[in-house]
């Protein structure tokens, strides 16, 4: 099989993070098997989704993984022109969901499988669930790796860099805040305390944070943009409009730059809470509460240029420089585990996650060719 039909084949597979990847995991276990290849799975606690990984070669130490998370953002709401599970050709370009975020790069390792049987030093395949809301497969997944598998000597993310070798980016922390309110007829709005209002304060609050910093950027880190960033991305409260609201609920992120913490800024939220907001709300009703949670993160990936995913890197792709990449991967759970890790894939970030994304057939074919030098170079 070609990369591009086994992209038409992943892309099939509608594996939004809200629901199973267990079909795409068989599939892909199926394909390895026909090669005599085994694959370990490391479900997850409800066993509704796995993360795989599979070695490809001799089972010795100083092989490399290629790492790529199985799970793809919803396209609800949308505005596709195709089937978005339905890999599309126009004007040289390859639209699906997932297309370029991130199944060209597992399709293009499982397509050159037949062309690595002269490998002396191993690939690992490392698949993954649930990357795209916060990197919660990948750490069990790292820890069974570390502890099967002969070490390796760096991990390539194929995440979309257009194959510029990314060696640094962010990191993620995920939160929900909760806002317990008092429910009233809302024309009696001295009797109650509306949640959406207050949630409405603390979301302009984490706003002014996200302005402040973007007021002061650091424009040494080398990102963009060069400070930490804050979003809410999701509310969900109230009744009725007569009603005023007793419960409401958003979930935000904060994406820091090196050295920035994200508990920090959540702990910040929680004092302004405690001293600007709830003794004025429990004076009217004294049940109220605001909470705020940790749901999910993963730590920026440090850049490191003597690293041997590093060198790597820059030999396969020929380049002389490092960049680095705003968005979170599972590259810094990788390194934090002691495995030297890079961001380097086919496609471009401004395309995922967007309606009608897409990959350009001339990047897969550059994808194919630097899959091949690491093949070359593992093989010699």
């Amino acid at each position: 099989m070609t990369p591009r039909s086994l992209l038409e084949r992943l892309v099939a597979f509608p594996t939004v993070s809200r629901d199973s990847n267990l079909p795409l995991i068989d599939f892909v276990e199926d394909l390895l098997r026909a090669h005599g290849i085994a694959a370990t799975r490391v479900p997850s606690d409800d066993g509704t989704k796995a993360n795989l990984h599979a070695t490809i070669g001799p089972e010795v130490p100083d092989g490399i993984v290629l790492s790529g998370h199985t799970d793809v953002v919803p396209v609800d709401g949308q505005p596709w022109d195709t089937d978005p599970f339905t890999l599309v050709e126009k004007d040289g370009r390859l639209h699906a969901r997932g297309a370029v975020d991130m199944k060209a790069f597992i399709a293009t390792a499982l397509a050159l499988i037949p062309e690595m049987k002269a490998l002396k030093r191993p690939i690992h395949l490392a698949l993954s669930y649930d990357e795209e809301v916060g990197c919660a497969g990948a750490p069990r997944l790292i820890r069974e790796i570390c502890a099967r598998v002969p070490r390796p000597r760096a991990v390539i993310v194929g995440e979309p860099t257009s194959l510029r070798v990314a060696t640094a980016h962010k990191g993620i922390a995920v939160y929900r805040t909760t806002v317990t309110g008092h429910e009233a007829h809302s024309s009696l709005t001295h009797r109650g305390v509306s949640a959406v209002m207050t949630a409405a304060r603390l979301i302009t609050w984490l706003d002014d944070r996200a302005r402040e910093r973007l007021a002061d950027p650091q424009t040494e880190s080398g990102f963009e943009p060069p400070c930490t960033s804050i979003h809410v991305g999701k509310v969900q409260g109230g009744t009725a409009v007569n009603i005023i609201s007793r419960h409401c609920e958003f979930w935000w992120d904060v994406r820091t730059l090196p050295g920035d913490s994200a508990p920090a800024i959540a702990e910040a939220l929680t004092r302004y809470a405690d001293e600007a907001l709830l003794p004025d709300m429990r004076r009217v009703a004294p049940e109220v509460a605001i909470t705020t949670e940790a749901l999910l993160g993963a730590p920026g990936l440090r850049h490191d240029p003597d690293s041997a995913a590093t060198a790597l890197a820059l030999a396969l792709t020929g380049a002389r420089e490092t960049g680095r990449v705003p968005f979170a991967t599972e590259a810094g759970l990788f390194q934090e585990a002691g495995i030297p890790a890079v961001v380097c894939g086919p496609g471009s970030i401004d395309q995922a996650h967007q309606p009608n994304e897409y990959i350009t057939l001339d990047q897969l074919h550059a994808g194919e060719a630097f899959l091949r030098r690491l093949i070359a170079v593992l093989s010699g």
